[in-house]
């Protein structure tokens, strides 16, 4: 500590400083040091610890210079933090992670009903009741008892003939072929009727066409009754492509749906074709045909469930129409026609994307498209094109070649038509049928 004394000029001048006597009074003032310093130990201050710096512990371990966590708690669960800032501690809370729980185990599969394979069964993959499906030829008789079949094919069959059916080659591969694509048709349904809109948004290119010749190469194949509905409010055509055998419309079928009791009243009001196809016949009084709804559609629909497999729907070019709405909340799959020209291509395209704007995305993904070049400017469009730009956005497309059958407009007949025209009335039918469900429940 350092003290500064001026000598007052009252006292005497006399004195000695350091041992020295001065001369005179002012020689004594200039011997007289500024200032005195005098060094003095002060005890060092006590220091009380906060509260809150006495939940902060340090550990005398080697750390990370960058972040340094505390063995400690603080609080509820918080972990405290000691970061290093330019050699400066701050303490900071953190929340603990929470610990993940271990992952539950997955539980096996349920065992699949309705397994139709006797191997399944006899590995014990299926411990419920057999199905009717089960009670093959092949199961049940002898071997040594079963009809060998005659191949089918122009030299296995005269083989076949010339050593007294000793050798057999098999079906030619044409044959083979042919029933392969056969199986692929007639792919068993369980669990109900499946529906099947056939629609695009521009009329013209063919949609009642396409639903006619898919519903034949449906009807030719498969064991089960098929059904075309020609739902359009707008006075359709479908019932036009078949040999009409009644003017019953889906006017007769809502107005007599109580007294419907069996397959048999219900067949008095369709017309039937050759390949045992169905046709139900839509208004034909254009005054009538607006009255078509939405609830019209549901019963006529629900009876068809009850008697057919597969029910096609040919729909009209108002997808907006309320018929529309009940149509693609039943729809199982769905059949997308476009013709050869820009404008039918791009409508085409047009139609998969409302769909995908209304919610019916899966049905897009696993849609078909079919291409009818029977239309105007066929010709002049690179249908390649087409193709690989509805390859990006639906499961598959068929090309339907031209018929002068079915550019004529009138009646269908299945065994007229071209072998290329059927081939892709075939293959149109296999596609729908494997992309419908096999089982589901009522």
């Amino acid at each position: 500590m350092v003290q500064k004394r001026q000598k007052p000029s009252s006292e005497p001048a006399a004195a000695v400083v350091d041992g020295v006597e001065p001369a005179g009074g002012a020689d004594l003032a200039s011997a007289i040091p500024p200032s005195i310093t005098v060094d003095v130990e002060l005890p060092a201050p006590v220091r009380e610890q906060p509260e809150d710096e006495q939940a902060v512990a340090l550990v005398e371990t080697a750390v990370d210079p960058a972040v340094v966590l505390a063995p400690g708690v603080v609080g509820d669960g918080v972990t405290t933090v000691i970061e290093l800032d330019h050699d400066e501690l701050h303490a900071v809370a953190v929340q603990p992670e929470e610990e993940l729980d271990e992952p539950e185990p997955v539980p096996p599969l349920p065992v699949a009903e309705g397994v139709y394979t006797r191997r399944d069964m006899l590995d014990g993959v299926n411990q419920g009741p057999e199905s009717a499906a089960m009670l093959t030829a092949d199961r049940l008789i002898e071997p040594k008892r079963r009809s060998r079949t005659a191949p089918e094919g122009f030299w296995p069959a005269l083989v076949y003939g010339a050593t007294f059916h000793l050798v057999n080659l098999g079906d030619s591969r044409r044959v083979r072929e042919r029933k392969a694509l056969d199986a692929r048709i007639a792919t068993p349904f369980e669990g109900g009727a499946r529906f099947v809109p056939v629609l695009t948004r521009k009329g013209g290119v063919g949609k009642t066409t396409i639903t006619t010749l898919l519903g034949m190469a449906l009807a030719s194949v498969r064991d089960d009754r098929v059904i075309a509905i020609d739902a359009n409010p707008d006075r359709g055509t479908l019932s036009e492509r078949v040999a009409r055998q009644t003017r019953a419309t889906v006017r007769d079928v809502v107005n007599r749906a109580a007294s419907i009791q069996g397959f048999t009243d219900f067949s008095t009001l369709v017309s039937r074709d050759e390949t045992r196809l169905d046709i139900l016949a839509s208004d034909t009084d254009p005054m009538l045909s607006e009255a078509f709804d939405e609830n019209d559609y549901n019963v006529v629909a629900d009876l068809a469930a009850r008697y057919y497999s597969v029910v096609l729907t040919d729909c009209g070019t108002g997808i907006v129409h309320s018929v529309m709405r009940a149509t693609l909340q039943r729809a199982d799959s769905l059949v997308i026609v476009s013709g050869g020209s820009v404008d039918e291509a791009r409508l085409a395209s047009e139609t998969l994307t409302w769909l995908e704007a209304n919610g019916y995305g899966e049905l897009v993904r696993d849609a078909i498209v079919a291409i009818n070049t029977a239309t105007q400017g066929t010709n002049l469009v690179k249908l390649e094109e087409i193709e690989a730009h509805f390859a990006s956005r639906v499961r598959e497309i068929v090309r339907i070649p031209y018929d002068e059958l079915l550019a004529a407009g009138s009646v269908i007949s299945w065994r007229d038509l071209r072998p290329l025209t059927r081939q892709a009335a075939r293959e149109l039918a296999a596609l729908v049928a494997e992309g419908m469900p096999v089982r589901r429940g009522v």
